[in-house]
């Protein structure tokens, strides 16, 4: 099996594959690197060799690097913009983009599976085929996939150019009094808990977010944040350094939230990016979800 590295920042080759595989450790997959039967452009590297963007990975057939055969799902997806090189859809809330442990169906990967049927780019693998970025299961908004894996690779470049446009709605705890910032913290992934993501942690890269406040509410604030990189969980982890966590957030948000229990409030609005094959720029956006704007409502009208 070959997996083509399309993340946008160098990462260690037995630590990418240890994340992409949970039930193979780490140890196995260092083992199987030095014998070489894990190779990079069919060369024989170190397991700590730092892969790069467009690097090839040959894994032997025989890895369980597939949990199960994903299959094509007929759920509906809500297409705000497609051709034949990518698709553009808006995510709902409490939808996983890709099959993982304990998510083998129901997600965007299985309906995307179904609505283009072999039209998805295999750069990713079989557990993501199409997948450029992904958001957060609780979190709403714009995701885009590709087709074919000339356009995957176009993405996958701009991406680490971080030239894409992606601006999130968030609504966060307390009163920030800057009408804008930035926060340049550096992100990896926990030593104390493989699921969460931590600031200066020991595997950290480089991560920054530029926020804007659009309104304020006294308690909370609503801001909007612009990704300039693209860490998971970048957003509530940055947020919650600064003492100002997401609503809803039950992971790094507050432990009493009233607003807990309809998940966290962010929103990706705004997806932009250069077409692939035309060359041009392209810009989406999409609507707060109800519950989201039903919540905005609330705490305009508390405040008059």
């Amino acid at each position: 099996m070959i997996i083509t590295y399309t993340e946008n920042t160098k990462k260690r080759l037995d630590s990418y594959l240890s994340e992409l595989v949970e039930d193979m450790s780490r140890s196995h997959i260092s083992k199987k690197i030095k014998d070489g039967g894990i190779t990079v452009n069919e060369k024989k590297v170190k397991p700590g060799y730092e892969l790069s963007l467009g690097d090839s990975i040959s894994v032997p057939d025989d890895e369980p690097l597939e949990e199960t055969a994903i299959l094509p799902e007929d759920i509906p997806l809500d297409i705000v913009y497609e051709d034949k090189d990518v698709i553009v859809i808006n995510k709902p809330k409490d939808m996983v983009v890709h099959p993982a442990c304990g998510h083998s169906t129901g997600t965007v990967v299985n309906a995307l599976l179904f609505h283009c049927k072999d039209s998805l780019s295999g750069i990713n693998g079989e557990l993501r085929p199409g997948i450029v970025h992904r958001i957060d299961k609780d979190t709403t908004g714009l995701i885009v996939a590709c087709k074919n894996d000339k356009a995957h690779l176009s993405l996958a470049s701009q991406l680490a150019a971080h030239s894409i446009t992606r601006c999130y709605t968030a609504l966060v705890h307390g009163n920030i009094r800057e009408d804008s910032g930035t926060v340049d913290i550096p992100i990896g992934r926990s030593d104390k808990d493989r699921k969460k993501m931590a600031p200066g942690a020991r595997n950290s890269r480089s991560a920054v977010t530029h926020f804007k406040v659009l309104e304020r509410y006294g308690d909370y604030t609503l801001i909007e944040c612009r990704l300039e990189t693209g860490r998971t969980h970048q957003i509530r982890v940055h947020m919650a350094y600064i003492k100002h966590p997401l609503a809803g957030d039950e992971v790094y948000g507050v432990k009493k939230d009233r607003l807990s229990g309809r998940g966290q409030y962010l929103h990706a609005r705004v997806l932009g990016f250069i077409h692939p094959s035309t060359g041009e720029y392209m810009e989406f956006e999409s609507p707060l979800p109800p519950y989201f704007e039903e919540t905005l409502d609330k705490l305009r009208k508390r405040n008059l």
